[in-house]
């Protein structure tokens, strides 16, 4: 059976190629995409390539990166236009397979197997592909192909972003470029799995690809099999438009502008942070049963907070119901210091057109409310209606509604 031909498409510094499409001017200029250091959210979020020579990196804070580089163009971030941008991407994308599967804002995988003998072969096709996204938006595309997803991404990740043509084909006559990088070049392996790895003497990924399977299942379970296949190139999963069709969370988290230390300004914050997912559940057309209340101290040098969860007898998508459980959590977890994040959840998701309910509580009542919530928000907007709480210094509802993924739109 002849092998798929898989590519992920990943757009170079997205946020940063995008702004500078929108202002010529910074073409020839570093610039980065930052929050905003007002609001304590002066975190990187994307460097250009000219900039990343300054040894300017994402993640880090923004004052460190004009210590490297005082000429740096600092943009706040405009998210539903690279929300937009992404959009037209995955348009363009589809007239080369009907087979595109977003990965994140900037990557997106696609099977060409069925294109190959109409637009030529996989490095053709990915010529075509790049210069097609150049020509229509702006930016530039990196390309990495494999026979499937794992291959394509680890391809992309850790050569075609080298490349100066921007295409690389990992397969497996050429498997001992991947296995020669470390082990936490791996798709999967973070800081702290690369050290567990490394503890066990996995230094490399190709120390990982021979490494006893048996072994790192005693350790890991299933995740354990899944970073030897890993390691091996393997992975069965297809491409598929319908990935992201069945949600598994609704979740909300927010940096704070400020350390809250008083127990009233948090449960304004906890209720305005339930009340959101509970809309969006609702938008969705979901209920769950299990709420997650997650904590992040202020002290970065002496690390503090929790992530719990509590199990609902029933499942629900009503505000007041994941808050309760969210302000049990709080109460039960909290240990007094100074919060900077607050995030909440609801999982184990079902559909909502048909759902178990509580005798004892009028159900009726509730969803009469959500639905006059749920149209007025609609058609008025998210700060057309909102509780007197979320008025007072601690609200956060007014500003997280001008915002996109916790930044500005």
């Amino acid at each position: 059976m002849k092998d798929k031909v898989i590519f992920l498409a990943d757009i170079q510094s997205f946020y940063a190629s995008v702004e500078k499409v929108r202002n010529p001017d910074y073409e020839n200029q570093p610039l980065v995409v930052a929050g905003d250091p007002e609001r304590r959210s002066g975190i990187i979020l994307a460097a250009c390539p000219i900039a990343k020579k300054f040894g300017i990196k994402t993640a880090e804070l923004l004052w460190q990166a004009q210590m490297k580089c005082p000429n740096l163009v600092v943009v706040k971030p405009h998210m539903q236009d690279y929300i937009n941008v992404s959009i037209a991407i995955s348009k363009i994308l589809e007239q080369f397979t009907d087979l595109v599967e977003p990965f994140s804002i900037d990557e997106q995988f696609l099977d060409v197997s069925g294109s190959l003998s109409i637009l030529g072969d996989e490095y053709e096709i990915a010529r075509q592909l790049q210069q097609q996204i150049l020509n229509d938006i702006g930016v530039y595309a990196r390309i990495g192909i494999g026979k499937n997803k794992i291959l394509a991404k680890m391809a992309c990740d850790n050569f075609a972003k080298n490349n100066e043509n921007g295409i690389f084909k990992l397969n497996d006559t050429n498997m001992e470029k991947l296995w020669k990088l470390p082990i936490g070049k791996m798709f999967g392996v973070g800081k702290r799995m690369a050290i567990n790895l490394q503890g066990m003497g996995i230094f490399t990924i190709g120390q990982l690809a021979t490494f006893p399977v048996d072994i790192l299942k005693k350790r890991w379970g299933i995740n354990g099999e899944v970073l030897w296949q890993t390691a091996n190139g393997i992975d069965h999963s297809p491409v598929s438009v319908k990935t992201h069709d069945q949600q598994k969370a609704v979740g909300h988290h927010m940096t704070l502008p400020r350390d809250y230390t008083e127990l009233e300004e948090i449960k304004i914050v906890l209720l305005e942070l339930c009340t959101e997912v509970a809309r969006r559940c609702r938008n969705k057309g979901y209920m769950g049963i299990t709420v997650t209340c997650g904590v992040r101290g202020a002290d970065f040098d002496a690390p503090t907070g929790f992530h719990r969860q509590i199990t609902l007898p029933i499942p629900t998508n009503f505000d007041m119901d994941i808050f309760k459980a969210a302000y049990e959590l709080f109460l039960r977890h909290w240990d007094r210091q100074p919060v900077r994040s607050l995030g909440v959840s609801l999982t184990n998701l079902q559909t909502s057109d048909c759902y178990q309910i509580d005798l004892f509580d009028n159900y009726l009542d509730r969803e009469q409310l959500n639905h006059a919530l749920d149209t007025i928000w609609e058609k008025y907007g998210r700060t057309a209606i909102f509780r007197a709480s979320s008025l007072t210094q601690a609200g956060q509802a007014s500003e997280r509604a001008r915002k996109i993924g916790g930044h500005y739109k």
